[in-house]
């Protein structure tokens, strides 16, 4: 059982006999279709794309009232679409896995090209430039996690020939305004505070930098800022999406489906012809496309207004799942845990991520009237993370932690703020920043080494504690205000806030011996 073969000699009983479900579409129709005119185009070929966006899209495919793909490119690791879609001819199996144990296989046909964004592939930047000058390109999404939105400051430097994801694009967009400032929609599918404006001042620094430097006309910034022709929506996106497991391969193996491999790219992408993710999943979407878009919501996405957006944005991101995903993520690193579920078998653990959600995050959500927070926050925490079929890490939440930081806690921290609340009142918020700071030393609570997960600033912030100690002799933790003042990391000073010096004594208990993490955790939950 190949995924390649259900193109050519179409063994449908030999799949459905093992409960495999097969696309209800004319799979090369839609292709040729979504060639001469396509709609849409996503940047980011990783798991999350496959198992929700394009999922999503198959739905709609298969009931027929819409006949066109998405284009997916990869904007950073091009190794994923050398070895997760061009062997199978853009195919890949969704295995969803359910709390009760069920699992569903799909084969999921929506993707109709897999491109390389980059100048060094000659044909696929080509076709790129083509797909953003075709008039009938509606939508350009993307899920590049928070760190593809940065713009290198040397990049800007670079001229029309940028490295960064958002660069490239923006190149892209200049090649629409020269075609004939057709309309377009910027969709951000990933979860970054507001992150419409985050690709809309990603895209303008790049414009006004070529501007400046003379190598484009300001006309172009104009199309870009003209809200009627340009958009930059706002997105809730929601579905957790782990790595591939080697369980369900050889699940899927057993079944004798052959494109089970799992591969680590050089770059660090753990990818295979399958995804596995979980059942729930929301996508809510401010409605503003000038050129049109694909019809969303019969595939179960809500569209709304940008308040509504933003607040439910906020409830999931700030409170209701991210911040709970990043606390068991450093815990879970630092106490030995390789599974999510598993932690969420530890009493210590579910009562923190409990009380932090309940105690201190709810306390200044805004309810949006869509989706009600106290439900959402219920899922998560007994159905979704307690999940024993859903294979996901701390290790892999743990990715770019820095990056997290100032939205999963630095808002809900800005929020008791602006309220005029007692933000020296929090606990557990402080105390999973302080285990961030024992995290940050790569030593778990045994006193074994570990490696943090890969985060573009591991290396500079480790720094900051590399010096201290596992004991209980005392030591100059002075030394962590270069860390918890740092307004990029949390969001703002924790020191102006007047919790730097409570998180340095949390910190410090942290790192006073073997066994000091689990014991530090106790104190401050019976001190509730």
């Amino acid at each position: 059982m190949k995924l390649i073969d259900i193109l050519t000699n179409k063994p449908t009983k030999v799949w459905e006999d093992k409960g495999y479900i097969l696309p209800k579409f004319d799979i090369q129709v839609v292709r040729d279709k979504t060639f001469s005119e396509p709609t849409w185009i996503h940047f980011g070929a990783g798991n999350i794309f496959r198992a929700f966006p394009a999922a999503l899209l198959q739905k709609i495919l298969e009931t027929g009232a819409y006949d066109r793909g998405v284009v997916v490119a990869a904007g950073y690791d091009y190794e994923v679409i050398d070895k997760a879609y061009r062997p199978y001819d853009n195919l890949n199996l969704l295995v969803t896995l359910g709390a009760d144990g069920s699992m569903t296989k799909r084969v999921i046909a929506s993707v109709t090209e897999s491109l390389k964004a980059d100048y060094q592939f000659e044909g696929d930047w080509v076709r790129l430039k083509n797909i953003f000058q075709n008039p009938s390109l509606q939508m350009v999404s993307f899920s590049i996690t928070e760190k593809g939105y940065v713009v290198p400051s040397g990049d800007l430097d670079r001229g029309l020939t940028p490295e960064a994801p958002l660069g490239k694009v923006t190149v892209l967009l200049h090649k629409r305004f020269e075609a004939g400032k057709y309309p377009i929609t910027l969709q951000s599918m990933d979860n970054c505070s507001r992150n419409g404006d985050v690709v809309k001042n990603a895209v303008y620094s790049y414009a006004k930098a070529w501007i400046e430097a003379g190598l484009v006309s300001g006309g172009f910034l104009e199309y870009l800022s003209d809200e009627k022709v340009v958009s930059f929506p706002w997105s809730m996106i929601d579905k957790i999406t782990p790595y591939p497991d080697a369980a369900v391969q050889k699940l899927l193996e057993a079944d004798g489906f052959a494109d089970a491999q799992i591969v680590r790219t050089i770059k660090g992408s753990n990818t295979s012809a399958f995804i596995n993710a979980e059942e729930t999943e929301y996508m809510v979407l401010e409605d503003n496309y000038p050129a049109g878009r694909p019809p969303l919501e019969l595939g179960g996405v809500i569209f709304t207004d940008r308040e509504k957006v933003a607040q439910i944005e906020k409830m999931k991101v700030c409170t209701c799942l991210n911040p709970l995903h990043t606390a068991l993520a450093i815990f879970g690193c630092l106490l030995g845990y390789d599974r999510i579920c598993d932690e969420m078998r530890d009493e210590d653990l579910v009562e923190l991520i409990t009380k932090m959600a309940y105690n201190e995050a709810m306390p200044v959500v805004v309810d949006p009237g869509i989706i009600r927070p106290e439900d959402f926050l219920e899922a998560v925490i007994k159905k979704r993370l307690p999940n024993p079929f859903m294979p996901d890490a701390p290790q892999r939440i743990a990715t770019d932690t820095s990056q997290k930081l100032p939205i999963r806690f630095g808002e809900t921290i800005k929020a008791y703020v602006e309220r005029g609340m007692d933000v020296k009142a929090l606990a557990l918020i402080p105390l999973t920043l302080a285990a961030y700071a024992r995290y940050l030393r790569g030593v778990d609570d045994a006193g074994e080494p570990f490696t943090p997960s890969p985060d573009p600033k591991l290396e500079e912030l480790s720094s900051i504690v590399s010096e201290l100690k596992l004991t209980s002799a005392p030591q100059d933790m002075s030394r962590l205000h270069q860390l918890f003042s740092r307004c990029d990391i949390f969001g703002l000073d924790l020191y102006e806030v007047g919790l730097g010096d409570k998180i340095e004594a949390m910190t410090s208990e942290f790192y006073s011996g073997t066994g000091a993490v689990r014991e530090t955790l106790r104190k401050y939950l019976r001190a509730l």
